[in-house]
């Protein structure tokens, strides 16, 4: 059953990448697509299975993979609560998504190939969730790494696609990097990298220490640090998160399965997967809450600005995972685990419903170029309206019970931290109700800024409808920043070889997406609106513990029993800010559409300085990027080119030549200049004859 699972993704993408071609795009997409959905259908059997009565964790093995002296790797599936959380998450978004695809590629001539990527991608998350030792789960962290280059990057003629592929490839090698040396650490502690062996043997390196870098760490401390590393790159933390942005330039498919319920996800799982090994580390534990407050404040701040739609929910996602850090560091894992769980499902819809807008709209993603599309996408504009409640945490809605469950638990914790976290959180809370509106008003509500009819409107009302800044601002944003500041119709298109109407959609008026493309919104919508009171009290309620068994470790402050006594005013924080964010959001779009622009003219330092991301980018160009492409253009042209081959095999060459060029000389040709030389070696050797002969003879 479970190697059902893990190998049906896999089955359909060699199938569709090897065969494409011969069977055609629409055999491709139906194979694919079925292996997903039989493979969702036993994940879900296996969660109802393992997590029921009677009951229990299992490990199976598939093969040895390898052994070099004392390391001994096999290949197993740890089959617990939290794996099978992690299997009907994954399965169930990337099916969907599959399906969706099915309608939204349809104009792609390399559909077989992006369906392959699709199901390798979902291989990879599948061999990272059941992983039963550090290794495997490491393989398939590098795998969805690889699966996602080839996603974002899917459409190469573009090189946006190239650079924000690269950027995502490398930023997030940055953190393996650290991911792979915790690995080499723990192994070295523990002697082992099953997750089993490890956690049996970490309680007695609780006050082991370990020399690293000329000092003396605490052991475990320092091996959850690197491996928190990790986790920072894939799920885009503070300082690691510039990538996730620049991935919107893959298909909204794409964007959907990466940053809704899977890859950006793992690392959320990796810290819940290692919570017996981090419950040892609370200094380490302490920096994901402080790093996870940060990035739900941080994320937040962006996207109270952006204009594109689907950065604005990029940025959502990377203040959600915050959300996340910010439970799993305060020892209330099962709320983590429980808001990736709800997360996944609105935030697939967000994005879905995104794409379902860029499609009515003919691949524009401005949403400043959108407005009044309830009247022509009403489906699209409820499966939204869901989305939204349920991002901010609208009562009963699943993101209600997950993302108010940490906020309680970052104010009862006693971590070092968790003043900031719950203050970042409450904080965000309001901002995730005013940018969540405000696209939604700016997308559905006021009057139509697109097609030939509303051209002038438009033009007259842009910058007062559209939150834009001042004339002069925006066209310095450009000028300056144009990296990293969306042009006005910067689209997610199909090649232009691909469609016909590409940069004059937004002249066609809009219409609802087939049913193809329906379905999965209604579908996630269900799991949007039901997710959190269906299963709160398995997950973190009553039922909790036998849920869990010991998937999860259990925090020594017993967290999870103290949200229970939050005061009323901590509870009703999160309605506050989220009733706050709305109200605001309303009066500034809709009531007085030109307060935004007054805004923006009267800070526009502080616009532009949301706008362009706190200048991250700008920041690790100048401090990284140029200082690396200068110091290898170096290498290149005075290491390699002038010392290397210049002394090396050119220069060895180079006199050679000379050589040759000085003796070809003496071959002209010419009868009399060889008498000459003749005349001239007969001459010398008169000489040195007579001269040897005479000093012989006076001897």
């Amino acid at each position: 059953m479970y190697h059902a699972i893990v190998f049906l993704p896999l089955i359909g993408a060699l199938i569709a990448g090897l065969f494409g071609r011969f069977i055609g795009a629409r055999v491709s997409e139906y194979v694919t697509t079925s292996c997903l959905a039989f493979a969702c259908l036993i994940a879900w059997g296996a969660f109802f299975i393992v997590t029921g009565e009677g009951g229990h964790a299992e490990r199976v093995q598939v093969a040895q993979w390898f052994s070099a002296g004392d390391l001994n790797v096999d290949w197993a599936f740890k089959i617990d609560t939290l794996t099978c959380v992690m299997l009907v998450v994954v399965t169930t978004v990337s099916t969907l998504v599959h399906l969706y695809s099915v309608g939204y590629m349809e104009e792609d001539p390399h559909r077989p190939r992006f369906f392959a990527y699709l199901s390798l991608f979902t291989f990879a998350m599948l061999m990272l969730v059941t992983a039963d030792n550090l290794v495997q789960m490491f393989f398939g962290w590098e795998g969805v790494g690889l699966a996602s280059y080839l996603l974002i990057g899917f459409w190469y003629e573009k090189p946006s696609a190239n650079a924000a592929a690269m950027k995502a490839f490398i930023v997030n090698r940055v953190g393996d990097f650290g991911f792979s040396l915790g690995i080499f650490l723990v192994f070295v502690l523990t002697g082992s990298v099953s997750f089993d062996a490890i956690f049996a043997n970490a309680p007695a390196l609780k006050d082991a220490t370990f020399h690293f870098l000329g000092y003396d760490w605490n052991a475990l401390t320092l091996a959850c640090l690197l491996l928190f590393m990790g986790a920072m790159g894939k799920s885009a933390q503070f300082l690691l998160h510039t990538w996730l942005p620049d991935a919107m330039e893959g298909p909204t498919p794409v964007s959907a399965l990466i940053h809704a319920a899977t890859m950006v996800t793992a690392g959320v799982f990796m810290v819940a997967r290692l919570s017996p090994l981090f419950e040892l580390a609370p200094v380490a534990l302490s920096v994901v809450t402080i790093i996870g407050g940060i990035t739900a404040f941080f994320a937040a701040t962006i996207g109270l600005v952006q204009n594109d739609i689907k950065r604005v929910i990029a940025y959502s996602t990377c203040s959600q995972l915050g959300y996340m850090f910010v439970g799993l560091g305060v020892g209330a894992y099962a709320t983590g685990v429980f808001h990736l769980f709800t997360h996944a499902f609105f935030k697939a819809l967000l994005f879905l419903g995104a794409g379902s807008v860029i499609h009515a709209m003919h691949h524009e993603q401005d949403m400043r170029n959108m407005g009044n599309l309830r009247r022509y996408i009403p489906f699209t504009t409820a499966m939204m309206t869901i989305g939204t409640l349920a991002l901010i945490g609208f009562p009963y809605t699943a993101g209600y019970y997950s993302k108010d469950a940490i906020i309680e638990a970052a104010y009862m914790s006693d971590r070092p931290g968790h003043v900031l976290a719950f203050l970042a959180t409450v904080i965000a809370a309001f901002m995730t109700s005013f940018y969540s509106w405000r696209l939604f008003f700016l997308t559905f509500e006021g009057p139509a800024r697109w097609g030939a009819a509303a051209h002038h409107d438009a033009h007259a009302h842009h910058a007062h409808e559209a939150d834009g800044k001042p004339g002069h601002t925006e066209g310095a944003a450009h000028d300056d920043h144009g990296s990293n500041v969306e042009p006005a119709h910067k689209s997610d298109v199909v090649p232009d070889h691909a469609t016909g109407d590409h940069g004059h959609g937004h002249d066609h008026t809009p219409h609802e997406s087939p049913l193809v493309m329906t379905i999965p919104l209604a579908v996630l919508a269900f799991g949007a609106l039901f997710a959190g009171v269906i299963f709160k009290d398995r997950f973190i309620g009553e039922g909790m513990d036998e849920f869990w068994g010991h998937a999860l470790a259990h925090s020594e402050n017993h967290i999870m029993h103290k949200i229970h006594e939050a005061p009323g005013w901590v509870s009703a924080s999160p309605f506050i800010m989220l009733v706050a964010g709305f109200v605001l959001a309303f009066w500034m779009y809709i009531r007085r559409p030109e307060l935004p622009h007054i805004l923006a003219e009267q800070q526009p330092s502080l616009y532009r300085f949301l706008l362009n991301k706190w200048y991250f980018d700008e920041l690790y160009d100048r401090i990284f990027v140029r200082p690396a492409k200068n110091f290898g253009l170096f290498l290149w042209k005075e290491g390699d080119g002038r010392i290397i081959d210049g002394m090396g095999p050119d220069g060895i060459s180079a006199r050679v030549v000379d050589v040759t060029r000085g003796v070809v000389r003496l071959q002209t040709g010419y009868v009399y200049h060889y008498a000459f030389v003749m005349l001239v070696g007969v001459a010398g050797l008169i000489t040195w004859y007579m001269i040897t002969g005479t000093a012989g003879g006076a001897h």
